[in-house]
């Protein structure tokens, strides 16, 4: 369970409105941007070619994975627009605080069929520029994230042990080897 703490400050609002307005800021907006615009040209285009071409259990995975992908690239596409919203007065700092367009991590989980040892097993058979683009866009969505973060000075409380949540990942994993051995 994670617990937001609001922590924007005066100094935070005017250092938010900094980055905005920042060279940081417009590389983000336009390879974030670009991306997007790349991602929808290939799924639209080659990609659709490209999926028909699969086997069956990869052609699931593409549809999966591409579906991720778009989600991941939408939800980052709006927290640039909220950016410049901000940068070009159109919205107010506490508008641009509410939790709707917060961007949270990603959950990873190994039983949801979408995770990179899934994926690996038929990534041979995906195709080179979905892959490159699910790590490209995985990679912008973490420094977003770890952006909102720290623009927006929140900072999530967890409750439990996360280092102990490791070790049993750990060995169930192992547990799960050692009994095909």
């Amino acid at each position: 369970m994670t617990q937001t703490v609001d922590t924007l400050t005066p100094q935070a609002e005017e250092r938010l409105m900094e980055f905005t307005k920042s060279e940081l800021f417009a590389k983000t907006f336009r390879e974030g941007m670009d991306l997007v615009e790349e991602t929808a040209a290939y799924l639209d285009g080659p990609g659709r070619q490209d999926s028909k071409k699969l086997p069956r259990d990869a052609a699931l995975v593409y549809a999966s994975q591409s579906m991720r992908l778009t989600t991941r690239l939408m939800q980052v596409a709006s927290w640039l627009l909220v950016q410049r919203a901000l940068k070009e007065g159109e919205m107010a700092t506490s508008e641009a605080r509410e939790a709707k367009y917060r961007l949270v991590t990603e959950a990873k989980k190994d039983d949801d069929g979408l995770s990179f040892s899934h994926i690996a097993k038929d990534a041979a058979h995906l195709p080179a520029i979905l892959l490159d683009m699910l790590a490209r866009s995985e990679s912008l969505y973490e420094r977003i994230a770890r952006l909102d973060r720290s623009l927006y000075g929140s900072i999530a409380a967890q409750s439990g042990n996360t280092v102990a949540d490791q070790i049993n990942r750990l060995e169930a994993a192992f547990g799960r080897f050692g009994s095909r051995a």
